[in-house]
């Protein structure tokens, strides 16, 4: 079975840092292509960042600066490491893995961001 697991996500003051993993089982992760989703409370949920197979990255310009994913293939893993954060980031984060026409999201890890 396809699994999406996040983890990391808990309170910070802002200006603090963070770093999810999302683990992955079930695909040929090496192929994925990944990305990292957020949902604020009453909004729609937004693209953070992406990270297709060959390790191009690319950004929300609202994290661009503050925020890298990147990707450990032999890990199965994704990760988002999130610095200077601001009360703006608080949402749920989602990882996201889409390959052809497969597209797998996991259950979401709650980070808020506030004083």
């Amino acid at each position: 079975q396809v699994q999406l697991v996040e983890s990391g996500g808990g309170s910070v003051q802002p200006g603090g840092s963070l770093r999810l993993s999302c683990a992955a089982s079930g695909i040929l992760f090496s192929i994925y292509h990944m990305a990292w989703y957020r949902q604020a409370p009453g909004k729609q949920r937004e693209l953070v960042a992406t990270i297709p197979s060959d390790g191009t990255t690319k950004y929300d310009d609202s994290v661009k600066g503050r925020f890298t994913i990147s990707r450990d293939n032999a890990k199965n893993t994704v990760y988002l490491q999130m610095n200077g954060l601001k009360p703006e980031d608080t949402a749920v984060y989602y990882c996201n893995a889409v390959f052809g026409g497969e597209n797998r999201w996991g259950q979401g890890t709650q980070v808020t961001v506030s004083s």
